[in-house]
């Protein structure tokens, strides 16, 4: 009677520790500290220039820390540039991974996961600009 006591408590101790392990996994782990920032254009094949150096032509996709703070200025010939300011704000599941490291124990994970960022989403993403064509004065034109 007492082994099979003692076999019931060590399978219980054991699923105790595997769902502990389970719910506490840090948003670093969980979710990473980068994240894919996706930017798209109306018409496509614009360049695309953030203000850490990164470029490309749209559709592009650029691999950014989640804490990051950029703006992305898109330009095309024969349309006015647009700027778009992208943030990071406390994610939904990031908040969640957080709040297992503190509600189990974690007090180091949930630092690693504040230092890191991970808990973070960059905002908006994706990226959509319709660039304005710009307008050619006629009046203007026809004077010359």
């Amino acid at each position: 009677m007492k082994i099979k006591l003692i076999k019931n408590l060590s399978v219980v101790l054991l699923l105790a520790s595997v769902s502990t392990f389970v719910l506490s996994g840090c948003a670093s782990i969980t979710r990473g500290t980068k994240e894919v920032l996706i930017v798209n254009s109306d018409p496509m094949n614009a360049t695309v220039r953030l203000s850490n150096g990164m470029m490309g032509t749209t559709p592009a996709s650029f691999k950014l820390p989640r804490d990051s703070v950029v703006t992305v200025f898109i330009e095309k010939a024969g349309y006015k540039p647009a700027t778009v300011q992208v943030n990071h704000q406390t994610a939904t599941s990031g908040g969640v991974a957080m709040a297992g490291n503190l509600v189990f124990g974690g007090l180091i994970g949930g630092g690693v996961d504040l230092a890191t960022g991970a808990t973070q989403d960059l905002t908006p993403n994706p990226v959509y600009v319709k660039l304005e064509p710009i307008s050619c004065n006629r009046e203007f034109v026809s004077r010359f």
